[in-house]
């Protein structure tokens, strides 16, 4: 995939940011007459962003918001600071979704970052996480990893790591446990059960806690809340997850509308 720079960037149509961080602000402030779209692409904090007022500003006419779900878009119209509607588009990753086939004592864990190092820091709850594995195993399940890109795979090479990504894995698994994040709802529209490790510095918002059907923060809990997993109703499930299929073609078609300042 291409890369560019602010300096060698030459002609562009659009802009997109996902956030109000220093990066997506400093671009935003930067490309001034470009057109300008603000997507949630991955879960973002509960509380507005430091920088939120000053993407604002930036906020033009016919500036598009898109989130993949109606759940998502409030909790982004907060981290935004705004009013402003959010366009619902679903997510890409669900646009092809592998068919369930949960095989027996099979349990997936979604890592996340268990131990910070040069590329960022560790999320809250993942030493919970790791040893919410080893109880699993203990028990007798068969534990399956699916790991974060960030994430130190040594920590996990007892058990099977997947070869495929986290939600085409999460169709062979009895449930699922990691720390709640934005694979949480994905795996829920495959139809697999979750279950979130939580910490009291964990900050998320409440979407990804309600696709769970239980949450933990002591280890000893996990096979219980495993074996006891169950798929929220349906009206938490759609309002989480969003449209399903097509969603790349929408989430392109707004870009495009964007682009032209429709």
């Amino acid at each position: 995939m291409p890369v560019a720079t602010p300096e060698t960037v030459g002609r562009a149509d659009l802009l997109v940011v996902t956030g109000a961080g220093d990066w997506p602000v400093e671009c935003a402030e930067r490309f001034r007459r470009l057109p300008l779209a603000v997507s949630s692409l991955a879960y973002l904090g509960p509380d507005e962003a430091a920088l939120a007022h000053r993407l604002r500003r930036r906020l033009g006419l016919f500036t598009w918001l898109t989130s993949s779900s109606r759940s998502e878009g409030r909790a982004f119209a907060g981290y935004l600071g705004t009013r402003r509607p959010i366009h619902v588009v679903g997510s890409p990753q669900t646009d092809d979704l592998p068919e369930r086939a949960p095989e027996p004592d099979v349990v997936l864990v979604a890592t996340s970052v268990t131990r910070p190092d040069d590329t960022g820091g560790a999320a809250p709850g993942t030493e919970v996480l790791l040893t919410a594995a080893e109880e699993l195993d203990r028990a007798g399940k068969h534990v399956v990893v699916g790991l974060h890109p960030r994430e130190d795979r040594s920590l996990w090479e007892r058990y099977e790591i997947s070869d495929v990504p986290t939600v085409r894995a999460s169709a062979r698994a009895q449930a699922c446990i990691g720390i709640p994040g934005t694979v949480f709802p994905q795996i829920a529209a495959v139809g697999t059960p979750l279950v979130g490790v939580t910490d009291p510095a964990l900050r998320v918002p409440d979407y990804l806690l309600d696709v769970c059907s239980s949450t933990i923060d002591d280890a000893s809990l996990a096979t219980k809340a495993v074996s006891e997993a169950r798929l929220p109703d349906r009206r938490t499930l759609t309002d989480a997850v969003g449209p399903v299929g097509g969603s790349a073609a929408r989430l392109l078609g707004v870009w495009r509308l964007a682009a032209l300042g429709r």
